[in-house]
């Protein structure tokens, strides 16, 4: 179990559980975002080469002000990583789609 103090008030505490299962995380290589008119809906994706079916691994729900504030938090992170690590290289490819359907290689056999 983590404890965290907000910036503002250290006397206000939060303990956030974090159990072993969700602590080893998903690996996905593909988000697919949607909205409604009160949420944003974010699935993620782990695409695997040859093999023609994909899960969505995890679901995430959020309010369009936390999802802004996810933005916020996120740009923040790959500036301080990019100052310690420099610039993170986007991929160029011509795909229209924005995700990598096909990731080169041969096909999975089974």
């Amino acid at each position: 179990m983590a404890d965290f103090k907000e910036k503002n008030h250290p006397e206000n505490q939060l303990s956030i559980e974090l159990n072993e299962e969700v602590a080893e995380g998903v690996y996905t290589n593909l988000a697919i975002i949607s909205h409604s008119n009160s949420e944003f809906i974010m699935d993620f994706v782990n695409i695997m080469p040859g093999v023609p079916k994909a899960k969505v691994k995890s679901r995430v729900v959020m309010t369009p002000q936390n999802t802004k504030r996810l933005i916020h938090a996120l740009n923040e992170n790959i500036r301080k990583f990019e100052q310690i690590h420099g610039p993170v290289k986007m991929d160029s490819s011509p795909n229209t789609q924005g995700f990598p359907i096909n990731f080169g290689g041969p096909k999975a056999e089974a």
